[in-house]
């Protein structure tokens, strides 16, 4: 039979689940974007920017069963994507990324967007496919979809020459996609080695990254047998219940906040789960692992990376944790509530809550405030999509969050511009929840017009721009040893005149009483189908625990020449102004 590249590409593409794909239409996949648009199952989704596209697909990826899919053209439509793809890569999102590719049926040099682009995506992505012939479309996208799910998930490019999507050619057969079988974890002797650090650990803790997503039931139940304090990375910050008695907060070490810092602090043995101690999860490697360290993770390449373990388990979370629960079950007793860590847990939250409360505003909108306004208001389920900043490591401290894949946010790629497009990506996977962005003005302003695509679907996406005219995570790490803000501080923007362009609605909370009606006003507008835009006039001035500790964190690395460097110049600053 005859078939067009393109009509294989979206028939393969429906096969595999995918919902939606996000790109700008160009004349290497006007075939491509006219096939989609004849799909029953797929909603081609045209975005402002590919790189906003890019974003959209990532969280398609990791709210919902279906992956997020990139249509986008050669050269300057993939290299637009490329953070979105970077972030997908390092975050471990799986993601397809389908380009189109210069003509292969004619000898002539120099086409239009003619680069190499496998080369480009090389260190992006886990594998790039080159579809060589219309018999190859359908298996190939399969073999890349598999690529993209199995082990650590990430994005994997195929590019699909014009010529291919445009013209008709021969197919014998056209095949249903089969899953592979799932690979099981192979741990029984690993979990009897961790079940003997377990019965003679005085104080185990449990510590918990994105890649325990969806194994919340099992770390509740591991948590409640052994009476143990949890932690989670930034990333995971909503893998166990923010209000579990157990839950001690983001992180631990000296960038934590004080519950997470005490209930860790004689930590004997240690379980991490579905994290690979990176940077921002560790504070800038400032943590104290135990020499007991127990790491799960289905990435075997992470183990002894930076900490090393003394038991190390590969294979999903929630597998492995079924296994080592049910031998713990067996032969090591249940703990008693321990309700003197429970209470010191409590205890320390509200003590740290009533240092933001204390903290005078100065007319602007307290932090922690704000949260407590939107945390009353929004649902378990509710989503929350957070941009880089300030307003990451604040949203991490003072919101909590009750359900497993209710926040989503960037961290080792660290891209800002990354909320306003993901979170109209997660409306679109979950159109019945509330999604709300949390967004500082400096990465609003990357990605704002986005917003546009927001209108154009009736998305009721609530954008929280806290707002304080600066980078003020960089500006804060140069206020002290610089005291100056070199390329931090922002040109004046007016928020209502981004509301007006785009066609959303606009609100403003300028002090704290205006809180909670401005967060009701913008939950009725968003119920219609209508995205809002709240300009939050922010108080960034009291530090998070986060920033604090990191920061010392690195000066203690210093030299001693080093420190009275920064500490001379930070002087001589104060005083010549």
């Amino acid at each position: 039979m005859k078939k067009t590249g393109a009509w294989l590409a979206t028939y393969a593409l429906e096969q595999i689940g995918a919902k939606f794909t996000f790109g700008i239409p160009g004349v290497h996949t006007t075939e491509l974007y006219d096939e989609l648009n004849n799909s029953t199952k797929i909603t081609p989704i045209l975005v402002t920017h590919e790189g906003g596209g890019a974003f959209m697909a990532d969280a398609i990826s990791r709210l919902s069963d279906s992956i997020g899919v990139l249509t986008v053209v050669p050269a300057a439509g993939l290299t637009h994507a490329s953070s979105g793809i970077g972030e997908a890569f390092l975050d471990g999102v799986p993601m397809l990324v389908i380009c189109g590719g210069p003509r292969t049926d004619i000898e002539f040099k120099y086409q239009l967007h003619q680069m190499d682009m496998h080369k480009f995506m090389a260190g992006l992505t886990k594998a790039t496919f080159l579809v060589q012939s219309h018999e190859e479309v359908i298996s190939t996208l399969y073999a890349a979809y598999n690529v993209a799910m199995q082990g650590e998930p990430g994005p994997v490019f195929v590019e699909i020459p014009a010529n291919i999507l445009l013209l008709t050619g021969d197919v014998a057969e056209i095949v249903a996609y089969r899953p592979p079988a799932p690979v099981l974890p192979s741990v029984s002797a690993d979990i009897d080695a961790a079940l003997q650090l377990l019965l003679t650990a005085r104080k185990p803790c449990l510590f918990a990254g994105w890649g325990s997503r969806d194994a919340t039931e099992q770390l509740v139940r591991l948590a409640e047998w052994l009476q143990a304090p949890v932690t989670t990375t930034l990333q995971g910050i909503s893998v166990f219940p923010g209000n579990h008695p157990l839950h001690a907060g983001f992180g631990f070490g000296a960038s934590a906040v004080p519950a997470a810092q005490q209930a860790f602090a004689d930590c004997d043995c240690l379980i991490a789960i579905g994290t690979r101690f990176a940077e921002i999860a560790t504070g800038s490697f400032g943590i104290a692992v135990p020499e007991n360290l127990i790491h799960i993770d289905i990435n075997p390449q992470v183990f002894n990376a930076n900490y090393p373990a003394k038991v190390t388990m590969a294979g999903d979370a929630a597998m492995v944790l079924n296994e080592l629960l049910a031998a713990l079950e067996q032969r090591i007793p249940q703990r008693a509530a321990n309700l003197a860590l429970q209470t010191q847990i409590k205890t320390d939250k509200q003590a740290y809550r009533e240092t933001w409360y204390a903290h005078d505003s100065d007319s602007r909108v307290n932090p922690a405030r704000f949260f407590d306004g939107l945390r009353h208001t929004m649902e378990d389920d509710g989503i929350v999509v957070i941009d880089d900043g300030n307003h990451t490591f604040l949203t991490a401290e003072l919101m909590t969050f009750h359900q497993s894949k209710s926040v989503i946010l960037p961290t080792d790629f660290n891209c800002m511009g990354y909320a306003v497009p993901a979170g109209i990506g997660a409306k679109l996977a979950h159109p019945q929840r509330s999604v709300q962005v949390i967004v500082g003005d400096g990465a609003f302003l990357m990605t704002c017009m986005e917003i546009i695509t927001a209108v154009s679907n009736q998305l009721g996406v609530v954008f929280y721009v806290f707002n304080d005219g600066e980078l003020s995570q960089i500006a804060q790490a140069q206020e002290i040893p610089y005291n100056r803000k070199p390329c931090t501080v922002l040109g004046k923007v007016n928020l209502r005149g981004v509301a007006m362009a785009t066609g959303a609605h606009y609100l403003l909370i300028q002090t704290n009483d205006e809180i909670a009606a401005v967060i009701e006003s913008a939950r009725q507008f968003s119920s219609q189908g209508q995205p809002v835009i709240v300009d939050v006039s922010i108080d960034y001035s009291k530090r998070t625990a986060f920033t604090e500790g990191a920061v010392k964190t690195n000066f203690h690395r210093f030299s001693l020449l080093q420190k009275g460097r920064v500490l001379g110049r930070a002087l001589v600053r104060r005083i010549t102004g």
